[in-house]
């Protein structure tokens, strides 16, 4: 099996000029590391760094925007939160597989964590069961997570239980964290309320929606099928203006639910809809994130 970090790391440096990953390591760093007064070395300013961050002589000497790095004093924990219940096994909304989408968030988040000498640790499962994966932070531990979250969701036979990752994250989990929840758009429920309420007092929560692929869309498209019951849509429905409008109603409504949830909870969300714009939506949640904590 080809290395997923590998793939991974394509999709980072896609840019000959690796503006990508420079951009995320800035967002990355002015959100997550420690401070402290012991300076370490200098680097050009990237975007997402903080102004106060600027070593302003330094800047005058060399006639560009310098950023002043000091030692962090405290090593961060980021802990992956991933779904991998076999409705992670159906296409994303790019129509390739969620399964590779969930790969690709979790292995570019967790890429930056291991750059940045960082921790991180997975929490994975369904309704058939969870696992938690011992903290590393390592390239090689990295690796191993992703192929553990690779395999959990293409052999699940399980529905998904995001509610029970929660829980368990809640009652086992007590030192703070960097909390990451990937999942889809599985409708929020009164008891998803109630664990975010108690992990966003313990952690630092971020939520990552992967959005999925319409089930029914125009005539003459090859057959959709659910992952979770097997059922298949059948042909007459596609391209049925109101099966459609009906549908877009309810996602919208369920939408609506989770957006004013996370909202209100203060917890930063992203949707990603697909592999190739899943850097750039990272990148833009991570500047949201460290701006509004200027």
């Amino acid at each position: 099996m080809p290395s997923l970090i590998t793939q991974v790391k394509a999709k980072l440096f896609i840019r000959s000029s690796q503006k990508s990953v420079h951009a995320l390591d800035g967002a990355y760093a002015s959100l997550l590391r420690g401070r402290s007064l012991d300076f370490e070395d200098l680097r050009p300013y990237e975007y997402g760094d903080q102004v106060r961050d600027i070593d302003w002589r330094a800047t005058a000497r060399h006639g560009e925007p310098l950023i002043k790095r000091t030692k962090a004093t405290r090593r961060h924990t980021v802990l992956f939160i991933v779904d991998s219940g076999r409705g992670m096994n159906a296409l994303a909304e790019d129509e390739r597989p969620k399964r590779e989408l969930a790969v690709l968030a979790t292995g570019a988040l967790g890429f930056l964590t291991v750059r940045h000498g960082d921790d991180f640790s997975v929490v994975y499962g369904d309704a058939g069961g969870i696992r938690r994966l011992a903290p590393s932070g390592t390239e090689g531990g990295l690796e191993h997570a992703l192929r553990s979250i690779d395999h959990a969701i293409a052999h699940s036979s399980a529905p998904s239980d995001r509610d029970a990752l929660l829980g368990y994250v809640a009652k086992h989990i007590s030192r703070r964290m960097i909390v990451v929840i990937v999942t889809d758009e599985t409708p929020t429920t009164a008891t998803t309320e109630r664990m975010l309420r108690r992990l966003t007092v313990q952690h630092d929560v971020l939520w990552l929606t992967l959005r999925d692929a319409e089930p029914v869309i125009g005539r003459g498209t090859r057959a959709r099928r659910d992952a979770d019951t097997d059922w298949v849509v059948p042909d007459f429905v596609h391209g049925d203006e109101d099966v459609i409008a009906e549908l877009a109603a309810q996602e919208a409504a369920d939408t609506s639910r989770r957006d004013e949830l996370l909202r209100r909870l203060e917890i930063t969300h992203v949707e990603l809809g697909g592999q190739e714009q899943t850097v750039t939506a990272l990148l833009a949640m991570l500047g949201r994130r460290s701006h509004a904590r200027t």
